[in-house]
């Protein structure tokens, strides 16, 4: 099955085509598709987490359908002591506490399964759109970039089968990373 990678040079591969899988987000006992991959290619992964509740940057809470507060899940990733990504996920408030996802740990397959649980299952896909743009002064500092030196951003929009979004997340990634995706051609 797919999976992320990381090459012997520090290249990163992320392999979207399977990544969220509930088999790959829960395999060996990981708390999220992160864990998951990281440690079947044999990486070392850690997050540094904290949750609170805040207001989305503007083209989150549209997405989101959500003016008002939201619950924050910001993380810093990591392999072993190298910082990869940035990730903050917005969560509308009432999905967030019907999933008991406002603690630090949620558990055997992150978010997406606690959110399963609760009757939020984001069905057989999700939306991700890359982007190229310039680092922000804390992102700089994070990857040791210089103010403004580009970076990778994912967006992923986490959809249930009616159309709600209950997740955006935006990872931002820093240098060497290599992305990988499936398109359908029928």
């Amino acid at each position: 099955m797919a999976s992320n990678t990381i090459g012997a040079d520090g290249l990163i591969t992320r392999d979207a085509r399977s990544r969220y899988r509930t088999a790959q987000r829960e395999e060996n006992g990981a708390h999220g598709a992160y864990e998951g991959e990281l440690r079947r290619g044999g990486g070392s992964p850690r997050s540094d987490v904290t949750v609170s509740r805040g207001t989305a940057p503007a083209d989150v809470a549209e997405l989101l359908g959500e003016r008002g507060e939201v619950v924050v899940r910001a993380r810093r990733m990591f392999d072993g002591d190298r910082l990869i990504q940035l990730a903050d996920t917005f969560i509308p408030i009432d999905v967030a506490e019907a999933a008991g996802i406002e603690q630090i740990d949620t558990g055997v397959g992150g978010i997406i399964s606690r959110m399963r649980e609760a009757g939020f299952d984001q069905g057989d896909e999700a939306t991700e759109d890359v982007d190229l743009r310039p680092s922000t002064k804390e992102e700089a500092e994070a990857f040791g970039l210089r103010p403004g030196e580009l970076v990778l951003t994912i967006t992923h929009v986490g959809t249930t089968e009616d159309g709600r979004v209950v997740e955006v997340t935006q990872h931002v990634l820093g240098r060497g990373w290599k992305l990988r995706y499936a398109v359908p051609l029928a």
